[in-house]
C-alpha cells in the first residue's frame, strides 16, 4: 500500500526548486492525464499531478521538511471505488486557485 497522504496545491502556487527537474523521472499510464513524478535517486514520489485535479499538484505530506506545515486536515477517499468517490465529492475543486 502506498502511503499517499497529500494535499492539493494550485499549479500557479507550486514552485519547484531550481535544478530539481534533473532529479525527476516521470511515469504516465491509462488516460495520460496524471503525471507521476519520482526521485531518480531514491524513487520517492514527493509530488505529482493527479488525474482528479489536473490543475493542481498533489504534495505528499510525509516528504515535507519538519515545520513547513503546521496544520493538516485530512479527508479519506475510497481508493477501491475511486471513480464513484471522485464523482460523489468535490475533490476537483481543491485545485481552484481562485483566479490567482
Amino acid at each position: 500500500m502506498k502511503r499517499n497522504t497529500h494535499f492539493i496545491v494550485p499549479k500557479g502556487k507550486f514552485r519547484l526548486l531550481p535544478s530539481s527537474e534533473e532529479w525527476l523521472s516521470e511515469y504516465q499510464f491509462g488516460t495520460r492525464v496524471a503525471r507521476h513524478l519520482f526521485c531518480r535517486a531514491c524513487g520517492v514520489c514527493s509530488f505529482y499531478v493527479p488525474r482528479s485535479n489536473p490543475d493542481g499538484v498533489a504534495v505528499t505530506v510525509h516528504c515535507l521538511d519538519p515545520g513547513t506545515v503546521t496544520h493538516v486536515v485530512t479527508r479519506s477517499f475510497d481508493g477501491q471505488h475511486w471513480e464513484e468517490a471522485y464523482r460523489a465529492t468535490e475533490i476537483a475543486a481543491h485545485s481552484d486557485s481562485g483566479g490567482t
